[in-house]
């Protein structure tokens, strides 16, 4: 009797059962646990309960940045059910996972490396996976010998008017265009696409996106600036995408932000590119 009173007054009724979980690191923000996991490993439940809803955040690696004024690395694919925090920033159709009883792998993506000084290639981000979950790598910047950007989370900026790399439907967008005075486009983000280079000037990076899952207000997946070819590197905005390089190296990517790398700059010398941000994965559920 005493139970289902409390329950009408809008209670916990002292019979609810709720998730145990293991795996990550493990915090807690009021009636929820937060599990979140910056290298690859098992999450692992051990109890379900009347609320069984697992939310997520995952987080693909950014892409490298191409050297010699080149484009910005795409940032890894976005993909999240906590608070309509999907890539785009609100209006996510994703629902969070039903849990049961076992053993979840957790992948995280490696950034993709930053091209070496030259007319060089950078390399495409690693997929970051949870479960049934998947995001995708981020894409590479476009360089000066094939000039390609590669399609991923995000795309890939592109290098004079070379194609760009395209993102991935409700993970990321589309890198930045070039000039064909090698002003080179910023690689995509998770909340915005990547800028377009201005004359001898690199794009700036897309914008990431911010989210609460983890109890604080973080922003991350953002792509990374433009090289230049005689002016300025485009800057990447919040979220931990790396700087095209002026007169100098693409700065790499922040870890566990899935931000792309900068391109390299070349004014006075073939800059290499900035290596990707590795990815992120965290995973939300009431405990009480």
């Amino acid at each position: 009797m005493f139970a289902s009173i409390y329950s009408m007054q809008g209670g916990i009724s002292p019979s609810a059962t709720f998730i145990a979980a293991t795996g990550g690191t493990v915090t807690e923000s009021g009636d929820y646990k937060i599990h979140t996991f910056n290298s690859s490993g098992t999450f692992s439940v051990t109890a379900i309960g009347d609320d069984n809803v697992l939310d997520y955040l995952v987080i693909a690696g950014g892409g490298g940045g191409a050297g010699n004024a080149g484009g910005g690395g795409g940032a890894g694919g976005y993909r999240s059910s906590w608070n309509n925090e999907a890539s785009g920033g609100g209006g996510s159709s994703e629902t969070g996972l039903t849990a049961s009883i076992q053993d979840y792998t957790v992948t995280i993506g490696a950034g993709g490396a930053g091209a070496s000084a030259g007319n060089n290639d950078g390399v495409a981000g690693a997929n970051s996976v949870f479960g049934s979950i998947t995001s995708i790598g981020g894409g590479k910047g476009g360089n000066p010998s094939t000039g390609s950007a590669l399609d991923g989370g995000s795309g890939g900026g592109a290098r004079k008017t070379s194609s760009v790399g395209s993102g991935t439907t409700n993970q990321g967008f589309d890198g930045g265009e070039g000039t064909s005075t090698n002003g080179n486009g910023g690689g995509g983000g998770a909340g915005g696409v990547g800028g377009n280079g201005s004359g001898a000037n690199g794009g700036d990076g897309g914008a990431g996106v911010t989210s609460t899952i983890s109890a604080s207000s973080i922003s991350r997946a953002s792509g990374g600036g433009g090289g230049e070819a005689t002016g300025s590197g485009g800057t990447a905005p919040a979220g931990g995408g790396g700087n095209g390089g002026t007169n100098g190296a693409g700065t790499a990517g922040t870890a566990n932000t899935g931000g792309g790398g900068g391109g390299g700059g070349a004014t006075a010398s073939a800059f290499a590119g900035g290596a990707g941000g590795s990815g992120i994965v965290i995973i939300r559920y009431k405990y009480k």
